[in-house]
């Protein structure tokens, strides 16, 4: 019995690919779900990932910061101005405007804020101030839209009023009708900041193409080696790897191939894309949500006088109204502190001036009014002395 030849399938060349895909290491700005614990952690990856978010939000908290208290009595107000002073506030720090930049640094980003005044064991003086984490406490409300209370978990892991809701500071920022959380301030930058690192992980690949060429290698067998495609294709692959590992970590090695090697650099021939133009409408978008002038973040955009003046207004009107979210916490402090010493005298929150530039303003317009009210005495004086004439 005679047995035919088995046929032999052709070999084909095996493509390789010898990179993994790579993308900014950012990926939570890509495709999430604001859900609040998932939320926050999506906007300090945003502060993480855009260094000019991260400034403004720090310059927001400096000149917001420095508040005083002016109280009906002398004494009462020197002991509450030591007190406000020397308050531990936590990891070393002192001072109820050490407090306050934590506690506005979580307002901004995470949309809320929640503090805690710790009293002493005898109950007779505040111990320290510390803040919390936002995304561990959740609110319960009761039954009329004044009535809500702070739930935390228990040992069990179950959420439920936490102890001593008068000692508790909780700040809402911009707080909507469904939303009693507040909203943060980074809340519409997750799909532009996705965009902006995206371009700027481009750029970086573009930039490492030019030092760390990308090679396209293509081997054409003569006639004796059109039946070893695969194999000569696998050792092809594998001298070239290690050809190419040897040359990123400083080391050259020589590459021998047989038959007709073709080697092409992959994309040195195509036009790299200009990123100013779309870099700099996202960071417009971006700069107008903090409301800082760009001028004070190192944006070199073109602006008049008149323009940088009319941005540090409406910086001062954005700052003033952040002072007025602060408010009710620094009051409840006060007050509390006062009751427990026994003082039933009123007090005033004082803030300090934002810059020089609102003091020397005001100055130059109060030098106008004068100016203004000399020259309508010296007219009715004149009018007067002709009637008498």
């Amino acid at each position: 019995m005679k047995f035919g030849k088995k046929r032999q399938e052709p070999e084909t060349a095996a493509a390789v690919q010898l990179r993994n895909a790579e993308r900014h290491p950012f990926g939570i700005l890509d495709g999430y779900v604001p859900l609040r614990e998932g939320e926050i952690r999506l906007y300090r990856a945003i502060r993480e990932g855009v260094p000019l978010v991260d400034a403004a939000i720090y310059k927001l908290v400096r000149m917001t910061g420095g508040v005083s208290v002016k109280c009906a009595e002398v004494r009462a107000e020197r002991e509450l101005q030591e007190f406000l002073r020397t308050v531990p506030a936590g990891r070393g720090q002192r001072g109820i405007n050490a407090f306050l930049e934590c506690y506005l640094d979580s307002l901004l980003t995470c949309g809320r804020a929640v503090g805690e005044i710790v009293p002493t064991g005898n109950g007779r003086e505040i111990a320290a101030l510390l803040c919390g984490r936002a995304e561990d406490v959740e609110i319960q409300e009761g039954d009329n839209p004044l009535d809500f209370c702070l739930c935390g978990r228990d040992e069990s892991g179950r959420m439920g009023p936490l102890p001593r809701q008068e000692l508790l500071l909780f700040t809402p920022f911009n707080p909507e009708t469904g939303n009693p959380y507040g909203v943060s301030l980074l809340r519409s930058m997750p799909f532009l900041a996705d965009i902006l690192m995206k371009i700027y992980h481009t750029v970086g690949v573009n930039w490492e193409r030019c030092g760390n060429v990308r090679f396209a290698v293509t081997c054409k067998p003569g006639e004796d080696g059109r039946g070893q495609a695969a194999e000569r294709s696998r050792q092809l692959a594998e001298e070239w790897s290690a050809a190419m590992q040897d040359a990123k970590n400083g080391r050259v090695r020589d590459f021998v191939a047989v038959g007709d090697v073709e080697i092409k650099a992959i994309g040195a021939d195509e036009q790299i894309l200009d990123s100013e133009i779309p870099v700099r409408q996202i960071l417009e978008q971006i700069v107008a949500k903090t409301g800082i002038p760009p001028f004070m973040l190192g944006l070199c955009w073109n602006s008049t006088e008149r323009m940088s003046s009319q941005q540090a207004d409406m910086l001062t009107t954005e700052i003033t109204a952040i002072r007025r979210s602060l408010a009710p916490a620094v009051e409840q402090v006060c007050r509390l502190w006062l009751r427990m010493h026994g003082y039933g005298c009123s007090f005033e929150l004082v803030w300090e001036d934002i810059n020089l530039q609102d003091e020397v303003e005001d100055a130059r317009a109060a030098l106008y009014l004068e100016q203004a009210r000399k020259l309508r005495l010296e007219n009715d004086r004149q009018e007067t002395e002709k009637m008498r004439s």
